[in-house]
């Protein structure tokens, strides 16, 4: 098919729910995607942070492929050998002592909600189920994390009604602490709150709201989803902010490609959800927690890491440099970009056109490039980047 072809059977057969820029890419390698009519582009989007190795890495798809040919599916009522082989690499990688694999990032978060107060209900008795979440936080589209989310957009009336237990704080201790109650069970946060605008939390408010929820017993949840595998410069955001969260979230970068999600939990939390109490059809499926694995191997990688930080830092400087940036935000290769008279969409839209593709967050550009992007491959990005900002 061609392009046309392409967008004609898509808009006559799928349901309208994307804005979808007029692209179709047909293949890729690395950083660099080809669309249908054989140009071009770097892309800085890595798929919303999916595609963290880039197109097409060779170890990936050969991980994937070897266990394609062995075994697809088998089902939670078995055990599977690269289900546990993931669970336990990502229980040693990441300092937690159990992990629940489903298949997305709001998968994982609802895992998350329903962990909290299931612990909280064991140990104090019903009642203790509000979760409080930041002001333009995003933690998945389920009606209980589009509820969890912080951004009254993302409620519009024609969707309720909506699950209860959630508070909207901003992000100022005091607030917190004057919205917490009886009732309070858990904190969830993104260490940088990606689609609400690439907002970094400031360390002595992550720290403070930290110490509080541990000094009443409530449960610090820490969204991943979009920061976690090495996004930051760190394989987990929280890691820049010297915490200890009780339960984390990953998805996205994890799979490399592949849909998963992940709910990590403490040793005290470990046990809370029994047989039956949660599952998942396709959760830890055979090919996907391959795939996972390699992923989870490559990144989880001290030299890998640190090129990470750097390629961030010389990316924001370069930013910086081109007319019409006002600012730029973020940490390791998950940056956004105000610029001075364009919408992050006019940019993007722009960007397209000249061989470069970028994300939006709000007003912003967002990037979130393959974290082994290399230098080249960022340079060319930047000279396209650079045109569509400051025509």
């Amino acid at each position: 098919m061609d392009f046309q072809q392409i967008k004609d059977i898509n808009n006559s057969s799928a349901m309208p729910t994307y804005g979808r820029y007029d692209l179709a890419i047909e293949s890729g390698k690395g950083a660099v995607a080809k669309d249908f009519n054989g140009k071009e582009y770097i892309d800085f989007t890595s798929g919303i942070g999916v595609n963290c190795l880039g197109y097409a890495d060779e170890g990936w798809a050969n991980a994937v492929a070897a266990q394609a040919h062995k075994l697809s599916h088998i089902s939670n009522l078995y055990y599977a050998e690269p289900t546990a082989k993931l669970t336990a690499e990502l229980t040693a990688a990441t300092g937690f002592d159990k992990a629940f694999l489903g298949n997305s990032g709001a998968e994982a978060n609802e895992c998350a909600i329903k962990l909290a107060r299931k612990y909280s209900c064991d140990k104090y008795g019903e009642g203790r189920n509000e979760i409080i979440t930041l002001i333009s936080s995003f933690h998945g589209r389920t009606m209980n994390t589009l509820t969890a989310c912080g951004q009254e957009a993302l409620h519009p009336a024609c969707f309720g009604p909506y699950p209860q237990g959630f508070v909207y704080c901003e992000k100022k201790l005091d607030e917190i602490k004057a919205a917490v109650n009886e009732k309070t069970c858990a904190v969830m946060m993104e260490m940088i709150q990606g689609e609400g605008g690439v907002i970094p939390l400031d360390k002595d408010f992550v720290t403070a709201v930290c110490d509080f929820a541990k000094e009443k017993d409530i449960l610090v949840i820490i969204d991943e989803v979009q920061t976690g595998i090495g996004r930051t410069g760190k394989l987990l955001a929280f890691q820049n902010y010297g915490i200890k969260p009780d339960i984390i979230t990953l998805a996205k970068g994890l799979g490399g490609g592949l849909p998963i999600g992940a709910c990590l939990c403490t040793k005290e939390l470990g046990s809370t959800m029994a047989a039956g109490s949660h599952g998942s059809t396709f959760g830890g499926n055979p090919i996907v927690c391959a795939g996972a694995s390699y992923v989870l191997g490559k990144v989880n990688n001290e030299a890998f890491l640190a090129e990470v930080q750097e390629k961030g830092k010389y990316l924001r400087e370069k930013l910086l440099t081109f007319k019409n940036v006002k600012s730029v935000r973020g940490m390791g290769l998950m940056i956004g970009i105000e610029v001075e008279g364009k919408t992050g969409a006019d940019v993007v839209k722009s960007g397209i056109e000249k061989g470069v593709i970028c994300l939006t967050a709000k007003a912003l550009v967002r990037l979130l490039p393959p974290l082994n992007i290399t230098k080249e491959e960022i340079d060319l990005g930047l000279e396209r980047l650079k045109a569509a900002i400051e025509e």
